[in-house]
């Protein structure tokens, strides 16, 4: 299940509240579009904004539209040991399949800290879990010798690898071996990540271009290497583009101007600037998205 291109799906807002029906709709697309998996309620989810009960809303909405044709993959990270715990819970009893748990951002832990939080709430909730090491949101990274700690408990089964460094992925690799689920966090590494033995990607641009980058992801899976690298070059300025500004402004901006949702945020995250705005535009222009402005 651990493998392939999962999408770190944005939810979608209108009038301040969340858009369940948009939502819906998107996950029927990323289905048709051949997405392998669903992650809900990440950062492109816009998590840090939404209360507890809305949290679980959304993985309740991508859990009843996915009907088991996807598996689902709830973020339930905190900084807070027991909220990560509660989080964790609730999101089996929806229904998700597996849950996405970032390492403790703002109160900085220590190696062990970071050790015991990720090894209380595998203790307490039987249901695979996926570790997202994300330094430049947590001011912390989770070391290597960490991970080979973790990766020893059954329900720790992998790690979304954000660190956008291959020396760290090569260790990790190299020292957790083949069977532990390696995913890029980084669209643009998706393809050296795997030549290393990722297993595939959780991708803030399989928002925009779902089948795109499921193709990418399986053509290197099937060893298409010339398949992959022409995939990975056709889709280099859009997986940039998405990060114009602060994920998920820009993947909910270019979402709004295919007409899938609304382009709504919260505060503190705002709209585009016009420049940048003009600029997503342009890349999204030039993959075909959006037509050409007359």
């Amino acid at each position: 299940m651990f493998s392939g291109s999962w999408v770190a799906v944005v939810t979608p807002f209108r009038n301040g509240e969340i858009d369940e029906e948009a939502l819906a709709s998107l996950i029927n697309w990323h289905v048709e579009q051949g997405t392998d998996g669903i992650v809900a309620v990440g950062t492109t989810g816009e998590c840090p904004t939404l209360s507890n009960g809305e949290h679980m809303r959304v993985v309740e909405i991508c859990v009843r539209a996915a009907a088991g044709r996807k598996p689902v993959m709830a973020g339930t990270g905190s900084n807070s040991t027991d909220e990560a715990i509660s989080l964790t819970r609730r999101a089996k009893e929806v229904g998700a399949d597996s849950v996405l748990l970032v390492s403790p951002y703002y109160n900085k832990p220590t190696q062990e800290g970071i050790y015991r939080h990720y090894m209380a709430i595998a203790d307490a909730v039987d249901i695979p879990q996926v570790i997202y090491n994300v330094p430049g949101r947590t001011a912390s990274r989770i070391e290597v010798s960490t991970m080979a700690r973790l990766a020893a408990h059954k329900n720790i089964v992998g790690i979304k690898d954000a660190v956008g460094d291959l020396n760290y992925t090569s260790e990790l690799i190299a020292r957790l071996g083949p069977a532990f689920h390696v995913f890029s966090g980084d669209d643009s590494l998706t393809i050296p990540m795997m030549s290393l033995g990722a297993r595939g990607v959780i991708s803030v641009a399989a928002n925009v271009v779902p089948a795109k980058i499921s193709g990418m992801v399986a053509a290197m899976s099937a060893g298409d290497f010339a398949g992959a690298r022409a995939a990975h070059f056709e889709l280099w300025d859009l997986m940039n583009s998405m990060f114009y500004e602060t994920n998920p402004i820009p993947v909910k901006t270019a979402l709004a101007m295919m007409g899938k949702i609304q382009e709504e945020f919260r505060l503190p995250l705002c709209q585009m600037s016009q420049a940048n705005r003009e600029r997503l535009r342009s890349v999204m222009i030039k993959m075909g998205l959006v037509p050409e402005e007359k």
